[in-house]
């Protein structure tokens, strides 16, 4: 066996979670970060306080909300003060299986996110982890709290704490037992109208859906924690689209530009990687529970279910660096709402809040 898949089998460990939801497989759990009730509920406490925010008026309970699967129904996330961000609020359910964090995947794990967004300009707008800390331990209960999860004080106590207690949370926030998986998984044909289960046949096969949104033998993720360029925000592009062009066809890197906040965000996973092919790239979504999120795409420009059927009948908005897997699909309008019927049917079980 490959060394590197001997380190990654050794660094995880078997979920606490000892019956998955229908659908869903067992959840991978880091061994330093084994899940108790203790650490879940302190991390509980810490993701809906809005003290960790400059204007103490934000918590991560803000934007993930969780009568809306964690979203926040809006087209783009606010932060502080009211500031607009460049990109829609994604989903924390069943967060605990992506592969890489944000919609750009630019951290390896839920523990390595989880204070991101605190220290972001506009998001929560704490300007370093003293800030962070300085909360905590002026306390009297967190520091009660995070003595019994952790066995540290004021003196001992890191950022890394609040980490893996926020992460233990995320974890638990999972999503399955849908009617699609008492239908697909559980082998009960009620569970899906006639429309639905039209749609599904078509979701794997003409529509091309399940090339990225996967459905496996025995669970389904509906996402391949892969990234592609689908053609959203091609236009916010378009003017510097040129110069990574020609730095592609010469094999060099493009040339320092002035870009805008929404173009640095348009370009997506090359943000993070610096390879030009990865220009406008973001990571495949997962669709469970899709009906509660809209509106949809990174920079939520597509309002509905029906309009995301839409654009990909329509292939996308073309550009150099449109994924060979977008192009017209050519549906009927039966098939359109079938399509739409059939991701209706994802919205499932929710384990926790």
């Amino acid at each position: 066996m490959n060394i590197l898949v001997v380190i990654a089998l050794c660094a995880v460990s078997v979920a606490a979670i000892a019956d998955p939801l229908l659908g869903l497989p067992v959840m991978p759990i880091p061994a330093d970060n084994l899940q108790n009730p203790e650490k879940i509920a302190l991390g509980k406490k810490l993701f809906h306080d809005a003290r960790f925010s400059r204007t103490r008026s934000v918590s991560c309970a803000s934007c993930h909300q969780s009568s809306k699967a964690f979203t926040d129904g809006l087209e783009k996330a606010i932060g502080v003060k009211g500031t607009i961000g460049v990109r829609n609020t994604p989903t924390l359910l069943n967060a605990g299986f992506f592969e890489q964090l944000f919609l750009d995947g630019r951290e390896p794990s839920l523990e390595t996110q989880a204070l991101k967004p605190i220290l972001n300009r506009i998001e929560h707008g704490l300007s370093d982890s003293k800030s962070i800390i300085k909360i905590i331990t002026t306390d009297v209960d967190y520091l009660a709290q995070f003595k019994k999860v952790f066995g540290v004080d004021k003196a001992t106590m890191s950022t890394v704490h609040m980490e893996k207690a926020i992460a233990s949370y995320e974890r638990t926030l999972i999503s399955g037992n849908s009617s699609f998986d008492q239908y697909y998984f559980g082998r009960d044909k009620s569970q899906l109208s006639p429309s639905a289960a039209r749609g599904l046949r078509i979701f794997r096969r003409k529509g091309n859906c399940a090339n990225c949104h996967e459905i496996s033998w025995d669970n389904a993720l509906f996402m391949d924690n892969q990234f592609y360029n689908i053609g959203v925000e091609s236009q916010a592009l378009a003017p510097i689209i040129e110069t990574f062009v020609t730095a592609l066809k010469q094999g060099t890197s493009p040339e320092p530009i002035a870009l805008t906040d929404a173009q640095k965000s348009a370009l997506g996973r090359f943000q993070v990687t610096g390879v030009i092919k990865d220009v406008g790239k973001f990571k495949t979504p997962t669709l469970r529970n899709i009906a509660l999120t809209a509106p949809y795409m990174h920079d939520g420009s597509v309002k509905t279910l029906a309009d995301v059927v839409e654009y990909y009948d329509q292939g996308g908005h073309a550009n150099p660096f449109l994924d060979a897997a977008i192009f017209p699909l050519h549906l009927t309008d039966q098939e359109k709402k079938d399509l739409v019927a059939f991701m209706q049917s994802l919205t499932g079980a929710q384990v926790n809040e």
